[in-house]
């Protein structure tokens, strides 16, 4: 008996593919359809036209998710390069985040799901060894929120290179949430990050001869603000190098070298005071839950009787205090997160009355946006500076 095959037509091949394998699965894991598109290795391809497209780029991607299930596993793809997006991330972020809010529960993979999907990872060719980590993610040791590892921390996000954060923030280098005040096209993120350094000084009444003592300082925005405009006497601390370098550097350059002192110092071992305001400038998220009271406790004793504190700090109320696997690995390392409310009662326990308290969640997206777009107006600088910093470190490794 003789039989006869049919040829398939290019868009059966596109059904039947890699793709369409991954689509299924994903679409399991999530408990609704596919919210983008996926084009995996071998051409194919699944899902809503009309949007992102997740390039799925070699069976690694998926032997990744394999021994790493969840945010991390994609997060290393992600980084290698084994997976990418073509269109608009944020659009892809926002279709998955839409569905994972619109779920009444989580979504629980059963014995036989977990089955099927290694029978599916079977068939792709996509059972293996587990890849070897990226370079790039954060390898710390010693006790949590010990000086070493704080350090260590610091030097992770931090010590990157100022050339390529110059790239990403504004004239001031201000690495926190800017404070909008205009929707006028001509108003930039500088101006917004000037008129939050101004709003600070203003609540700490900063004034000539005040003495400010600016934890956290970065490289300097606030400390040189406050110096510059205000008058103040001050002193900044941060744990960073390269941080400490173009502080320094930046306060010469104005002549303020003789008002503003910048040390490569933490927050623990400041002994000099009495203050007549302290200022923490998103730094406290990276004390820890567990050295929060005695991180505020510390900065009131720092300062004079009626001084005043003030502390601009990110808050989060989900069961992922650091913001995520991602986030941990690759940007924030020992991150700590709490609801405003922890943070307010944490302060007044230390001996503070509490003045004012403000939300600045909707500046903080368009900070967050302003970063994106500089980055994008500068890619190719930052892509050549990557690719500089981590050829030969086994980015890309499997």
């Amino acid at each position: 008996m003789r039989e006869t095959a049919t040829a398939k037509t290019p868009e059966q091949s596109i059904a039947s593919g890699a793709a369409a394998t991954l689509g299924a699965l994903a679409a399991k894991a999530l408990g609704a359809p596919l919210p983008v598109r996926i084009r995996a290795w071998d051409g194919s391809e699944a899902g809503p036209d009309g949007g992102p497209v997740v390039l799925v780029r070699s069976r690694r991607a998926l032997r990744r998710l394999m021994w790493c299930p969840g945010e991390l596993g994609l997060a290393r793809a992600y980084v290698t390069g084994d997976l990418d997006v073509e269109g608009d991330l944020a659009d892809g972020f926002r279709r998955v985040w839409q569905i994972v809010r619109d779920r009444d529960h989580r979504v629980e993979l059963t014995w036989r799901d977990k089955a099927d999907v290694l029978v599916s990872a079977a068939r792709l060719g996509a059972i293996g060894a587990p890849p070897r980590p990226p370079a790039s993610e954060a390898r710390l040791s010693g006790r949590l929120h010990s000086r070493s590892r704080d350090r260590e921390v610091i030097a992770h996000h931090y010590d990157l290179s100022n050339d390529f954060y110059q790239l990403l923030l504004d004239e001031n280098l201000a690495y926190s949430c800017a404070y909008f005040t205009s929707s006028r096209p001509d108003y930039t993120l500088t101006d917004a990050q000037r008129d939050k350094l101004d709003l600070v000084c203003r609540k700490l009444g900063v004034g000539p001869g005040t003495r400010l003592l600016d934890v956290g300082c970065g490289w300097g925005s606030l400390s040189i603000h406050a110096a510059r405009f205000f008058g103040a006497q001050v002193i900044g601390i941060t744990l960073s190098q390269e941080q400490l370098d173009v502080a320094r550097k930046r306060a010469a350059d104005l002549g303020l070298h003789d008002v503003v002192e910048f040390r490569l110092q933490d927050y623990r071992d400041v002994s000099d005071g009495p203050f007549d305001v302290v200022a923490s400038i998103e730094m406290g998220e990276h004390v820890g839950a567990e050295s929060y009271p005695s991180f505020i406790a510390g900065l009131y004793r720092l300062l004079r009787g009626e001084g005043r504190l003030l502390v601009q700090q990110m808050s989060r109320q989900t069961c992922a205090p650091g913001g995520g696997a991602f986030i941990e690995s690759y940007i924030a390392p020992d991150m700590h997160m709490q609801p405003v409310g922890d943070t307010v009662a944490q302060i007044e326990r230390a001996g503070f009355e509490v003045r004012h308290v403000e939300a600045m969640r909707e500046h903080y997206v368009r900070t967050a946006r302003a970063w994106l777009d500089t980055l994008e107006r500068h890619w190719h600088d930052a892509s050549r500076w990557w690719v500089r910093r981590w050829r030969g470190c086994g980015v890309c490794t499997s």
